[in-house]
């Protein structure tokens, strides 16, 4: 769940108006045709808005259904703020929609200034949605059985998570307050989470019970998992590495074939199944999805059987010759 990916890529550049000045002097507009890029531009705005927002709302009440359905009345935490406020709501008995607010404050405010304005409005309107729906929405426990709970509690608290961030939004603030501490320490954003986490669950075993802390990691786990698929999806971007003697066909198949960008480098084999090998090579990189790897591969083994292929996950792109991901 990195933080980086909800920063949208023109937060990241020059404004879109400097984008489009030519560098050279253009022929002025026919008539109509400045109405024309408006309208063009105004509508990618307003559907860009639409999706996210659904995306958000979508996020809020499915992270609702996780809280309210499974796991506040079982009495099951998560990791993060909503499991400090689950913590704090169970032994004290204060309203959990007020606890997430509160609690997510200071974080709210470190986020504005350490990603800026535009990511900070949303997690504040997320958070008090979800705040509000926890609060006016109600929905029935649907099972008893612990690990049913479990399970699908984390996985619909983490669908609302993965959604709401692919919306540009954040329902829990750990993540923001990981990216400053990983900036000041050494350590991942990825540890820092998982730190806290253990505080966490340590101290609901002691407060709570062993018992309720078990069931409540594989909640978190069930939670995270399904982030990191609703982030990815099925289509998770996958880079590959190819060396072999029949690089030209192989580049051929990705470019001509399977209308992929591929990079191709100049190396030297240092030691393979026959000894020392000094001898020149060509390796070839490029980026496909989950969904097509099983394709590629069965055709670099139809033209080398013997070719030498690295898979690495890659967690996004931008730009080049590879297939988008949906709602992204």
């Amino acid at each position: 769940m990195l933080i980086e990916q909800l920063i949208p890529a023109r937060f990241r550049t020059r404004p879109v108006a400097r984008q489009l000045r030519p560098t050279t002097a253009a022929p002025p507009l026919a008539a109509g045709q400045e109405y024309g890029l408006f309208y063009r531009l105004s509508f990618q705005w307003l559907r860009h808005l639409l999706v996210h927002g659904a995306m958000l709302v979508t996020g809020v009440f499915c992270a609702a259904l996780g809280l309210k359905a499974f796991l506040l009345p079982n009495g099951f935490i998560d990791g993060g703020v909503t499991g400090i406020s689950l913590l704090i709501s169970q032994v004290t008995g204060v309203s959990l929609s007020v606890l997430i607010v509160l609690i997510n404050i200071p974080f709210i405010i470190l986020g504005y200034f350490q990603i800026g304005p535009a990511l900070t409005l949303k997690t504040l309107l997320t958070i008090l949605t979800l705040a509000g729906v926890l609060l006016v929405v109600s929905f029935p426990p649907l099972t008893q059985d612990k690990l049913l709970i479990a399970v699908f509690g984390g996985f619909f608290l983490g669908a609302g998570v993965g959604l709401a961030m692919r919306g540009g939004g954040v329902l829990d603030g750990t993540e923001i307050l990981a990216v400053y501490i990983s900036k000041k320490l050494p350590g991942s954003i990825g540890d820092i989470i998982l730190i806290i986490n253990i505080v966490i669950f340590g101290v609901a075993a002691w407060l709570l019970s062993v018992e309720t802390a078990l069931y409540s990691i594989l909640a978190y786990l069930s939670a995270a998992k399904t982030v990191d698929f609703v982030i990815a999806g099925i289509e998770e971007y996958t880079g590959l590495t190819i060396i072999s003697t029949h690089s030209e066909a192989i580049r051929q198949l990705i470019t001509d074939k399977m209308r992929r960008g591929a990079t191709v480098y100049e190396c030297t084999r240092g030691f393979g199944s026959h000894g020392h090998q000094h001898m020149r090579i060509e390796a070839i990189f490029t980026v496909v999805t989950r969904l097509e790897v099983i394709h590629l591969t069965d055709e670099i083994r139809k033209i080398d059987p013997h070719a030498f292929i690295v898979m690495q996950c890659v967690s996004d792109t931008r730009g080049g010759l590879v297939k988008k991901r949906p709602l992204h």
